[in-house]
């Protein structure tokens, strides 16, 4: 850690409010908050078959209701953390936890696909949830506290990634609409607003300032554009003018963002957190580690249901085996993010996160080459919670040690931003190539198509590896 991860109660001389006295129960609050938005974002992967006949619908096109939730949260996250260091990060959990429930709500009584992405993007606002936590954490805890209370927040992003996917399954197994699973959501984020409610306190500086909603339209505007060319580039062709409108607007647009934040007094995304000296190689690795992770999510739940009578390849499993097969992730992801504190303690975050990365990375190495049993998927399954499990715990104290405790809140917030861009992108990207290798005659992706996203997956998870270790070896005093 680096001199600047101080907490409020060291902080009290100088006005600050103190600590919280129940840091157990708030923590219990937080993971529970934190467990309950993971779950939500993977929530739907099972579905997406059953989804694409219900809707009678493409690949690219049901993927919008994975991508619209990321998409979502991208740009909800910079703000609601600002929001957060402005108005107090209780009143803004508290606030996304509710948008959860509406969110959840509108996908229970969706009945078109439009419905259902629009009910999606409510419920991604919710990411903003994990860097605000983050950021009232440091608020509150003891000094000696925070390292380990921020390594089991953010290890709630794989955990409840994981669960979701099983807390799916086993109501799909019983029933044939979708509907359930989303009042299940409702309930859960329920409940999650009432732990954060009844167990955790306001503290922390003010910052004052106004909101840069100039700049969150501008971020969505660019974003949406590169997903929609992303994931329709093989469909509507490469060359359409279509794509090429979209890109030329990305070109004008992303300029134009960046010239916004530079010159906004109160900027959505303050540059300096986003590319300074210390944040950039943090916020590079969170991208390349958010596109691994959510990859994986996407790929291993089609390639499971994929019936190998017919077509040659995959498990022929049901929304219930998707599950059970990334159980094996949820357990070993448990254990060893609560072990990922001793690992920063002695190695420093940069290099527990370069290792938990490499960890990851050859999870998928292994499914790349073994991947026609059950037994592949759950050893791929166990390895890949080993990584993220150590990774996304060491990612959270990664992105805020080097800042000041009132930027905490708003620097958690970019990292997370980049890590659901990172989400957005393999979502989008995946999807293009398993759009783009079908079996001759057929809309099922090739087996190679697979193999190639997993190979991808692997590569990126190794350069988010490369990116910490280098972080860790150019500021070794800081982790």
């Amino acid at each position: 850690m680096t001199d600047t991860t101080t907490t409020v109660a060291e902080r009290g001389a100088t006005g600050s409010p103190t600590a919280t006295p129940r840091p157990g129960l708030t923590l219990v609050a937080l993971g529970v908050a934190g467990l309950v938005v993971s779950l939500q974002q993977t929530l739907v992967l099972p579905l997406l078959p059953r989804l694409m006949q219900t809707f009678d619908t493409s690949v690219s096109s049901v993927a919008w209701v994975f991508t619209a939730t990321l998409l979502a949260g991208a740009v909800a996250t910079p703000l609601l953390s600002r929001f957060g260091d402005m108005y107090g990060k209780k009143k803004m959990i508290t606030l996304t936890m509710a948008l959860l429930i509406v969110g959840s709500v509108v996908c229970a009584l969706s009945d078109s696909l439009s419905m259902m992405i629009a009910g999606r993007a409510l419920q991604g606002a919710a990411a903003a949830v994990i860097p605000l936590a983050i950021g009232m954490i440091r608020d509150t805890f003891p000094r000696e506290k925070v390292t380990s209370a921020i390594g089991v927040v953010s290890a709630t992003l794989g955990v409840g990634g994981a669960f979701g996917m099983l807390v799916t399954g086993v109501v799909a197994d019983n029933t044939d609409s979708h509907h359930p699973v989303f009042w299940i959501s409702a309930a859960m984020a329920g409940i999650g607003l009432v732990f954060v409610v009844m167990f955790t306190t306001e503290a922390g500086k003010r910052t004052g300032g106004r909101p840069d909603l100039l700049g969150a339209a501008t971020l969505a505007a660019w974003l949406v554009m590169l997903l929609l060319a992303i994931s329709q580039g093989n469909a509507w062709g490469w060359t359409d003018t279509r794509i090429i409108g979209l890109f030329v607007g990305i070109a004008v647009l992303l300029p134009l963002w960046v010239f916004l934040q530079l010159r906004s007094r109160d900027p959505l995304v303050r540059m300096g957190l986003l590319v300074g000296p210390k944040s950039l190689q943090a916020n590079v690795a969170s991208l390349l580690l958010g596109f691994a992770m959510f990859a994986g999510f996407t790929l291993v739940s089609n390639f499971i249901q994929t019936p190998e009578d017919k077509v040659g390849y995959g498990l022929s499993g049901s929304v219930l085996d998707v599950g059970l097969y990334m159980l094996p992730s949820t357990v070993t992801m448990l254990l060893f993010s609560a072990l990922a504190g001793r690992f920063e303690a002695r190695l420093g975050a940069a290099w527990t996160l370069a290792i938990g990365s490499s960890i990851g990375g050859l999870s998928y190495v292994w499914l790349a080459l073994n991947h026609g049993s059950a037994a592949d998927v759950m050893i791929f399954s166990a390895i890949q919670g080993v990584g993220f499990g150590i990774a996304y715990a060491a990612l959270g104290t990664l992105a805020v040690q080097h800042v000041p405790m009132e930027q905490s809140g708003i620097a958690s917030g970019i990292n997370s931003l980049v890590r659901t861009v990172g989400g957005s992108v393999a979502s989008a990207a995946t999807a293009s190539i398993l759009t783009a290798n079908v079996i001759q005659n057929t809309s099922v992706p090739t087996v190679d198509a697979y193999v190639l996203c997993f190979v991808i997956a692997g590569i990126t998870a190794v350069l988010g590896a490369v990116t910490a270790a280098s972080h860790g070896l150019r500021y070794r005093t800081s982790g």
